[in-house]
């Protein structure tokens, strides 16, 4: 992740050592789970407003919508701003950016990125674009003064226990601008694949419908509903697991690394060199059959209390794990409930058919072609 640099800044998805604990202890706060209970009611109201748009038998974009609805929702709870009406601006900034990971990958990226190739002009203006928006939020709050229970409320008020120093703008930037990507981004692909796997799964549709009228009686959910939806959040679980949104990570080893145990048919260790780079992809963790029955299934009823009791550690790890694991896992998790919850409870969403369906792995793992589904109501 070092390589998306040049968009997250130092970040916490990028920042090392000192730094990142530092960010991390100011952030911690903006994230306990009495702060973002207040968040549920926000995005249930953007979910109600998503799906009040539709009409019946129309055809959408699920994962335009889903970008739109999970923008204006991370809008609200990190700027208290409503940006729903730049949607389409910023989204089409965000995929700018993101079309441009690949090249940060690459041997000598901060050569190449300043090459006037077409798709890295447009990264770069695209990095400009949301610059400008995000440091013009940052002074506006600033010049006000004002705590507006908002992220970036938190953000600026933060002030580290042992100096008592805060953040500066630049590093007010980089966190936003992470949480920004991060809580909007990774939430709209995992929604766009669990409506996409609903679709080709009507019996595990019929059960999340059954839960969700049985649970509500026809009204919105509340954060207070989360421990009566046990299915949707198995549904959602399943679906990460099958789609991660961050489907790769990486871990530079400090020192020397021992690999595998002599005792095991693995034979002799492998010792990596420090300095080396590991990388592991919950995509294809996630799909092992070591782990997994029939992993390429979409099977929500895995997820039960003794099978996640009898996986090992790292086996499923859609929200990274250890000292850097998503700070706003919480977060995400109310989110996707809560959103599943509002549309099912109203909306039968189907795959258009011969419509192309195909990930592209880019920072996060979209769907290549959108998803075309044609929506129908309950």
């Amino acid at each position: 992740m070092q390589r998306t640099k040049p968009l997250l800044g130092e970040g916490l998805l990028t920042s090392e050592g000192a730094v990142h604990l530092r960010q991390r202890r100011l952030m911690q706060p903006a994230f306990h789970r009495d702060r973002i209970a207040g968040y549920g009611k926000t995005m249930v109201e953007y979910a109600d407003r998503t799906r009040q748009g539709w009409t019946d038998g129309a055809t959408i974009d699920v994962a335009r919508e889903m970008n739109r609805l999970t923008l204006s929702v991370v809008g609200k709870t990190l700027f208290d701003a409503d940006v729903e009406a730049r949607a389409a601006e910023v989204g089409e900034a965000l995929t700018g950016v993101m079309e441009s990971f690949w090249t940060m990958m690459l041997p000598f990226a901060n050569v190449l990125e300043r090459l006037p190739v077409p798709h890295l002009r447009r990264a770069r203006r695209s990095r400009a674009k949301l610059d400008a928006m995000i440091y013009r939020m940052i002074a506006e709050r600033r010049a006000s003064g004002r705590d507006r229970g908002d992220l970036l409320s938190m953000l600026l008020q933060a002030q580290d226990e042992e100096d008592g120093s805060g953040m500066t703008d630049r590093q007010v930037r980089d966190e936003a601008m992470t949480i920004f990507l991060a809580g909007h981004e990774t939430t709209a692909n995992a929604l766009t694949w669990t409506w996409y796997l609903l679709s080709g799964a009507p019996d595990v549709e019929a059960r999340l419908h059954e839960e969700i009228d049985r649970a509500l009686g026809g009204r919105l959910p509340t954060m207070d509903d989360l421990h009566a939806l046990p299915y949707t959040e198995r549904v959602v679980t399943e679906a990460m697991r099958l789609y991660p949104p961050a489907w790769i990570l990486g871990r530079r080893a400090v020192a020397e690394y021992p690999i595998g145990d002599p005792s095991t048919s693995l034979g002799a260790r492998y010792v990596a060199p420090a300095g080396a780079l590991f990388l592991m992809s919950q995509y294809v963790t996630h799909r092992d059959a070591r782990y997994y029955a029939e992993p390429e299934r979409f099977d929500p009823d895995r997820w039960t209390p003794e099978f996640r009791a009898a996986l090992p550690k790292f086996a499923y790890f859609p929200f990274g794990g250890g000292p850097r694991q998503c700070i706003g896992e919480s977060f995400a998790w109310m989110e996707l409930v809560l959103i599943v919850a509002t549309i099912a409870q109203r909306w039968r969403l189907r795959l258009v058919p011969g419509h192309p369906v195909a990930p592209q792995p880019l920072v996060t793992l979209r769907a290549k072609y959108g998803m075309k589904m044609v929506v129908s109501s309950r």
